[in-house]
């Protein structure tokens, strides 16, 4: 098993972050690790998705857990083996959020993932977080603090 992690703090409202992360067809738009992403049916578990990152293979995922403004999982298939990702969010008022993505990979595919994609996978799940916050705070229509912070 290899296992990959990054955890930050960001600013703005829980509910507009979690609203933005948990709104699959729009990643593409914000986050630039996603290429393309779409949600068969609800954000749910049992909830069927599909995503492509940006210089990686798309891949079709289940969403394994939902805590609403705490934490999301899903899982997808590997050949042999498996990925498995943990999405946290946990308010630390003030407007801070603190956010950990944990991504679990099992199966003959984890050296190419400890050689290669994961120091990627890590820098991406930073510049996401920056993202994340920034497309927030456009959702809360507090565009001009961002681009001042920026």
């Amino acid at each position: 098993m290899y296992e990959i992690t990054a955890e930050t703090v960001i600013t703005g409202d829980l509910a507009v972050i979690w609203e933005t992360a948990t709104d699959v067809g729009g990643w593409s738009a914000w986050d630039p690790h996603e290429e393309a992403a779409r949600l068969d049916g609800e954000f749910a578990v049992g909830g069927r998705g599909w995503s492509k990152p940006h210089g990686g293979p798309a891949t079709d995922w289940t969403i394994t857990e939902v805590v609403p403004c705490e934490r999301w999982a899903s899982e997808c298939g590997l050949p042999g083996g498996g990925l498995a990702g943990v999405n946290t969010f946990e308010r630390h008022g003030d407007g801070r959020v603190r956010c950990v993505k944990t991504v679990r990979v099992s199966g003959p595919l984890v050296p190419l993932f400890r050689l290669y994609f994961g120091r990627r996978i890590r820098r991406d799940m930073y510049r996401t977080f920056a993202a994340l916050e920034r497309e927030a705070w456009r959702r809360a229509g507090l565009e001009r603090r961002v681009e001042g912070a920026a």
